[in-house]
């Protein structure tokens, strides 16, 4: 069995390290040398996964179409704004059959496709059925650890979900499936946002009461803007949606609650994300979520209050009161 995954970050390199302690044969692809590199000769992913010893049967190679020979899984962890041109790249190796996993949460910013669209855009039609999409509450460097993760693989076709279920599925990471594709990438964008709030709640020194409020109303809002594009509102109450905004509200590992946390204390941006070293995804996501909640006419404060912090130079107290100042209104 032999699997690909285009992207050496923290991420790829934890759900590749995952397979390759399955018995699979992986091979990791990343446009930047260093991690590649340092997976060959050392067996680790120094930059991303320090420490972390990873299985000799994870291998890394920078030529994208030996790395692709022959795979039956091919797992794409890259940054949202890049998985149009990674699509492109690959297409020219991408063997007829293989099942692609996109783990990558977040929306297009100047088309605000979501990555299934993304992806069907690019790929010929004959490739869209193997199309999957892999999401949930789950930390890379807990899953490279080997601690319980669950997380929810989304498929429009059930076989092909289990499939993926089966490939991932380990004691202690568990996978479920379902159909609901665009209720799993929707609610995987915009906790990202909703993070960034609820970090920079707490970093102006608020406490439980805040954090609960902005968790609950982000969940409302993301699922008005998940109904809006067909998804179903109970996929937002599962691992993609609810259980993946706890996550991502609630603690310091998340890259997105620093960046909210960063500026609550009055911080640049600039600085914040030049400590964390690697991408924040709800800093780009802001911008692309409240775009496609202004296409489709959602109301999502919350999302448009982060955005405007982030882009139009409103202060922490400002989204404060853009927040708590606004018309009375019934909660459902």
């Amino acid at each position: 069995m032999r699997a690909t995954v285009i992207g050496a970050g923290s991420w790829g390199t934890a759900l590749g390290s995952l397979l390759a302690g399955k018995g699979w044969e992986v091979v990791l692809w990343d446009i930047d040398p260093v991690p590649l590199e340092q997976v060959v000769t050392s067996h680790e992913n120094a930059r991303y996964l320090p420490g972390i010893l990873l299985p000799d049967s994870l291998t890394a190679s920078a030529d994208l179409e030996a790395a692709l020979a022959d795979t039956e899984l091919i797992v794409l962890s890259v940054p949202s704004q890049a998985m149009r041109s990674v699509a492109r790249r690959i297409l020219p190796h991408l063997p007829p059959a293989a099942t692609v996993v996109s783990v990558t949460k977040g929306v297009e910013t100047d088309t605000l496709m979501t990555m299934s669209e993304v992806l069907e855009d690019v790929l010929p039609v004959e490739h869209h059925p193997y199309l999957t999409f892999l999401s949930g509450p789950s930390f890379a460097v807990e899953v490279a650890r080997g601690l319980p993760t669950a997380v929810t693989v989304a498929a429009h076709w059930h076989r092909v979900a289990q499939r993926v279920q089966e490939a991932f599925h380990t004691g202690w990471f568990r996978p479920y499936t379902t159909g609901d594709v665009l209720g799993v990438e929707i609610g995987g964008c915009t906790k990202n946002v909703v993070a960034i709030a609820t970090g920079l709640a707490d970093g102006m020194g608020f406490e439980a009461n805040a954090r609960a409020a902005l968790v609950t109303r982000g969940l409302a809002e993301i699922t008005r803007l998940g109904i809006a594009k067909g998804a179903n509102p109970l996929t937002l109450s599962g691992l993609a949606g609810m259980g993946d905004l706890m996550l991502t509200c609630t603690s310091v590992k998340s890259r997105n609650y620093r960046v909210g946390y960063g500026l609550g204390q009055g911080r640049s941006l600039d600085d914040i994300q030049a400590e964390l070293g690697q991408v924040a995804e709800g800093v780009v996501n802001a911008r692309s979520v409240r775009g496609l909640a202004h296409a489709l006419d959602v109301d999502m404060p919350i999302s448009e209050a982060v955005y405007r912090l982030l882009y139009e130079d409103l202060t922490p107290e400002g989204v404060l009161r853009l927040l708590l100042e606004r018309d009375l209104k019934r909660e459902i």
